[in-house]
């Protein structure tokens, strides 16, 4: 069933624990991460990037679809729109029923970041969608999309600010992570997350969360992170079960669901070891 992010993240926040939030793209993702999602019953976040949403069809194959088949489960689904850069996409996202959006102002000025985010709140709102924003600068380079490659940790001090200006249900922070895949293990700084979670109002996302080591993740979680983003470690789950099905394959006509069952396979444990180490599982 279709929900807001102001809904699953309050939870999380109150009680301690997280929301997985994947980014997705086409029926392998979405249909083996709510089916893993719903085996363990924990809220789940599904996330649309820009550079898919944008491709032709992009909002019915991946925001139709997933609208379509949400009330088939029983757990709380969030449709949410991931690193939104103006306006535009998200009226966009608005039109094609998104229950929560993500407006990324965090390379620009605080005041303007202010403003925009503002704007986004006010388009949303009225229509029951939930926003988020980010504040101080998560680094990194995505597929589809360069977020610049220096992070700037968040000013504990301006968080409250920022909050009572814009209205936003949600925060993404920046405390050591990156976007895309480690060439070095990040260290994250806990005593900033502390500072942060004892300021804000709202409940605090953690981006890039792949490759960062569970315990510290685990570590944030319990001073106010209550969604986590995760792209990467699914990319390299299904990278590594594309090799098995390129391996595995005998036949020169293979089923497509033969093709994709490892693929299916390597993703479904990457998605429960998450959802458990977050203490998402039995949440829902």
């Amino acid at each position: 069933m279709l929900t807001t992010l102001h809904e699953v993240v309050n939870d999380a926040r109150e009680n301690q624990y997280a929301v997985p939030a994947f980014d997705c793209v086409g029926d392998i993702m979405v249909r083996t991460i709510l089916d893993t999602a719903e085996r363990l019953q924990s809220p789940v976040i599904l996330m649309c990037l820009e550079h898919n949403l944008k491709e032709p069809n992009g909002f019915i194959f991946l925001a139709e679809y997933i609208k379509a088949v949400a009330p088939a489960y029983r757990i709380p689904i969030v449709l949410h729109l991931d690193h939104a850069m103006d306006t535009e996409l998200v009226k966009q996202a608005i039109a094609h029923g998104f229950t929560s959006v993500m407006i990324d102002g965090s390379s620009l000025p605080f005041a303007e970041n202010v403003a925009l985010t503002k704007q986004v709140v006010e388009l949303a709102h009225p229509h029951g969608i939930s926003v988020e924003a980010e504040l101080g600068h998560v680094g990194g380079n995505e597929l589809g999309g360069t977020y610049g490659t220096e992070s700037k940790l968040t000013e504990p001090h301006q968080v409250a600010e920022f909050v009572e200006r814009t209205g936003v249900d949600a925060l993404a922070v920046s405390i050591g992570t990156a976007h895309g895949v480690y060439t070095a293990e990040p260290k994250l700084n806990v005593e900033r997350m502390r500072q942060i979670n004892l300021v804000s109002p709202v409940p605090l996302v953690l981006h890039g969360g792949s490759g960062t080591p569970d315990a510290q993740v685990q570590e944030v979680v319990q001073h106010g992170i209550s969604k986590v983003n995760l792209y990467a470690d699914c990319r390299i789950a299904m990278a590594k079960g594309l090799k098995r099905a390129a391996a595995e394959m005998t036949r020169i006509d293979p089923l497509p669901e033969e093709m994709f069952l490892p693929i299916r396979q390597e993703l479904e444990q990457t998605v429960e070891q998450k959802i458990r180490m977050l203490g998402a599982n039995g949440r829902a």
